[in-house]
């Protein structure tokens, strides 16, 4: 009865304003708290299946021109090569989020690594043969497919693994290096796909290199996954009792302002992200910037967003100031957003292009673990994944949204001395500013009305002290959250 107060305690954000009685110094001795060096190799596994799914998800971007030509379809067609993954992703969100939290993490890695390896070799296949048009695209499509239906038992799971495998002055860093590995699976492909397929005969070439790890992946996941929790918890959360079904969690959810406020404004920002990596060679080749040069503004995009990430990581850490850092990164994300729209219709610029790619790579990337811990913080004690997956699912909706906006929004030029597209020459000029609107617009929204409670930490300092400073800040905010 008394755990089932403190839950009742924590859904509706109260405070107790009783004296706390005293700890227990008998109780407080059983309080042991265990970390394993396997999570280290669970969570290895993890990187390599989110950058493996990531490389799959745009490895035809930087080479769309070369993919167009061989599996004779347009460069809306080869966007939709990267479009079916959000598309698959909101139905089958609900689905991953309720299996990862009633299921465990090891099904659900497992079933996502199998799915990555079986969608990567289909697309490799499906262009063994002689090139014959819709045929061949159909099956990279389906392929593409499975890979989307992956993705979301991958994407989710960095808040999962970090609660249940780390302790507390380590989450921030594992959901970090988690989450960065989804970027870094992009910046490879920023890199590589334009070197693998410099003319369109390559591409099978290009689909093998990126099914290697994926098998790879698949094998270390099936066999090296042995648990899906650790015996001993690493931290008190872990050990909790309070996590709500996955329904109750869900109809929390929709009740929490702040979270509500989170899911709208950074899903946003992730449509904004999803639609600059999508998009930027097609951006690019109007003003004489080559696929090369795009693929190494997208590289830095991400090298950049990873370094801030690490940082990030590292300060939210030892500081817990989460909401601080989310809202500082995003106003300079919003900033650097604009100067790409500027920037972008300049020709022979490749200095100030490739810096403001970085910069935006830096703030922007740099943010999303920081965010999918804050979500965990003030949705507690909904589960790790359904608090992030929803948040996921809105990013999602708004990218597909977005990408089918912009792309809209062009057009048809008759002349263009300077572009590199090919055949086709759209003017982006006005899609950009429209993106860079609807990024600062999002993120004002978030910065003036964002405020929360870090539930989470609160009832941790509360299972293992027995107090919970009345501002509803922690413990922690004001001496080291070190291992128990």
């Amino acid at each position: 009865m008394e755990s089932e107060s403190e839950c009742s305690s924590l859904l509706h954000g109260e405070v107790s304003s009783e004296a706390p009685p005293k700890p227990n110094p008998e109780l407080q001795r059983l309080l042991v708290f265990k970390v394993y060096k396997r999570r280290w190799f669970v969570l290895l596994v993890l990187c390599l299946l989110n950058c493996s799914n990531s490389t799959i998800w745009l490895s035809f971007a930087p080479v769309a021109d070369q993919s167009a030509k061989y599996l004779h379809a347009t460069l809306e067609d080869i966007n939709w090569l990267s479009m079916v993954y959000m598309v698959v992703a909101i139905p089958f969100s609900f689905g991953s989020t309720w299996m990862l939290d009633t299921l465990g993490l090891r099904i659900t890695l497992i079933l996502g690594s199998w799915l990555n390896m079986l969608g990567a070799l289909f697309r490799f296949f499906g262009c063994l043969g002689p090139s014959n048009g819709f045929s061949n695209y159909a099956m990279v499509m389906f392929g593409q497919t499975l890979c989307g239906v992956a993705q979301p038992l991958i994407f989710f799971t960095p808040t999962k693994l970090a609660a249940l495998w780390f302790p507390d002055n380590q989450r921030a860093t594992a959901n970090m290096l988690a989450s960065m590995s989804n970027p870094l699976g992009l910046l490879i492909t920023g890199i590589l796909s334009p070197k693998l397929a410099k003319n369109y005969n390559q591409i099978p070439v290009l689909l093998l290199t990126y099914a290697i790890p994926a098998s790879i992946t698949c094998f270390l996941a099936t066999v090296g996954i042995r648990n899906s929790i650790p015996p001993t918890p690493p931290s008190a959360s872990a050990e909790s009792a309070c996590l709500e079904p996955f329904l109750v969690g869900i109809k929390l959810l929709l009740k929490n302002r702040a979270y509500l406020l989170l899911l709208l404004s950074f899903g946003a920002g992730i449509g904004v992200i999803s639609c600059f990596s999508t998009l930027l060679e097609q951006i690019l080749c109007v003003k004489g910037y080559d696929n090369d040069f795009a693929g190494l503004c997208s590289a830095l995009f991400i090298a950049f967003g990873i370094l801030g990430a690490a940082l990030l990581g590292l300060y939210v850490d030892k500081t817990k100031k989460f909401t601080e850092a989310v809202k500082i990164n995003l106003l300079l994300t919003a900033l650097a957003c604009i100067a790409f729209s500027v920037v972008c219709q300049m020709p022979a610029q490749k200095v100030a292009v490739a810096a403001v790619c970085s910069l935006f790579g830096f703030f922007g990337f740099s943010t999303y673990p920081v965010a999918m811990e804050l979500s965990v913080e003030c949705s507690y004690p909904v589960g790790e994944a359904t608090s992030a997956g929803l948040i996921f699912v809105s990013g999602q909706i708004q990218s597909i949204i977005y990408i089918i906006l912009l792309q809209g929004l062009t057009k048809p030029l008759a002349y263009s001395p300077l572009s590199t597209c090919g055949k086709e020459v759209l003017s982006w000029r006005i899609p950009v500013l429209v993106m860079a609107g609807l990024c600062s617009f999002f993120i004002c929204i978030f910065v003036i009305f964002f405020n929360t409670r870090y539930r989470r930490l609160e009832a941790e300092e509360k299972n293992t002290y027995g107090t919970v400073q009345s501002n509803g800040t922690t413990a922690c905010d004001s001496s080291p959250c070190g291992d128990t």
